[in-house]
């Protein structure tokens, strides 16, 4: 296929400073580097990092002025000299890594995602809230040819993510997992890997209308913090003797602790969310009593990108997705600040 002709100028959402104006502007058309491809994103998942991102309360920088997002799904339309693998017309993902040294001992190890050098989209690399935007070769994702790019794109960090946190919490068909913020964009994905992987699903959320969410993606028992009165009696209660992995999915402090103690002796439980700041805390005889693990879950290798995006090639993972144009970014942000979104929201780049 010949390469398609690329503009110059696209629309794309930037900001300058951190917490400043979100801008829907032209901007020039990036050019890629010899790693890397060029790609026309179509759509784009929009996640709460891509909030941090924005605002700046991480302990790591971001690249400034930044186009943000990291869950971009499109075509490749270009292509640098040292490109080996990829053909104009290939369906690509961005993903949260962009690209990483391939020479240190954590990349030897597959644990690219923490090399020191590690570019991240929608962070230390303009990112997916583009119309075209460079990945590095080797880290973009492969998309099988006619998947629908829209329902595709959260898989490309909200499904790579919790798929590998479930594998960092090591259940066993039939087991319990208790999934705490279990229907936003991460929890919603969550549920359908854990259900497809033979587990017992337990949610935590708050509303009817997440109730309804969770039932609809095949979801056991659902606990809504808002109206009971101890979260931590009930999940023990529900999985007689509490849940053998928890993800925790939340951005809640108090809802991070709350998992240590409704954790099954010698269960899991994952962190995976990043509330700005916050600290896990667990009271020190009940993890040493019950044997319980704590690990932090990044980002999946390329290893489980390609199997997190199989389940959902093969039909097993439905992203609950709501589309709208790039250019409504900044209210999409702010029903994420304020707790209201269901599902995941996507971008269409030509909106």
């Amino acid at each position: 296929m010949s390469a398609p002709e690329i503009p110059k100028t696209q629309k794309a959402v930037i900001f300058e400073t951190n917490g400043g104006a979100l801008e829907y502007k032209d901007i020039p058309v990036p050019t890629p580097k010899p790693n890397e491809i060029l790609i026309n994103v179509k759509y784009s998942g929009v996640c709460h990092t891509d909030l941090h991102a924005w605002k700046g309360d991480w302990p790591l920088a971001t690249k400034l002025p930044l186009v943000g997002g990291h869950e971009g799904a499109g075509v490749v339309v270009g292509m640098g000299s040292n490109v080996r693998g990829w053909k104009i017309g290939d369906y690509a993902g961005i993903k949260w890594l962009n690209g990483s040294c391939m020479t240190c001992e954590e990349c030897e190890l597959a644990n690219e995602s923490n090399c020191p050098e590690a570019d991240l989209s929608g962070y230390t690399h303009d990112g997916s809230f583009q119309q075209y935007a460079t990945a590095d070769a080797v880290q973009a994702a492969k998309i099988p040819a006619g998947t629908d790019l829209a329902e595709v794109a959260p898989i490309l960090c909200a499904g790579i993510t919790v798929y590998k946190a479930l594998k960092s919490a090591n259940l066993r068909a039939g087991e319990w997992v208790a999934i705490s913020g279990a229907c936003g964009g991460l929890g919603s994905l969550c549920i359908q890997y854990a259900t497809a992987m033979g587990l017992r699903v337990l949610g935590i959320d708050g509303g009817e209308e997440k109730a309804k969410l969770f039932k609809e993606l095949g979801g056991e028992y659902f606990i809504d913090f808002t109206k009971t009165k101890d979260v931590v009696a009930e999940v023990i209660k529900a999985t007689n003797g509490g849940a053998h992995g928890v993800i925790n999915v939340s951005v809640s402090e108090a809802a991070i602790e709350a998992s240590t103690e409704y954790c099954r002796a010698n269960g899991t439980v994952v962190l995976v969310g990043l509330p700005g700041g916050a600290k896990c805390k667990s009271d020190v005889f009940n993890h040493v009593v019950k044997s319980i693990h704590i690990v932090g879950s990044y980002v999946g290798n390329r290893a489980d990108t390609r199997e997190a995006l199989d389940f959902f090639a093969r039909g097993l993972v439905k992203s609950p997705i709501k589309v709208v144009g790039l250019s409504v970014l900044p209210e999409v942000f702010e029903k994420m600040e304020k707790g209201q979104i269901v599902g995941r929201y996507v971008v269409d780049t030509s909106k």
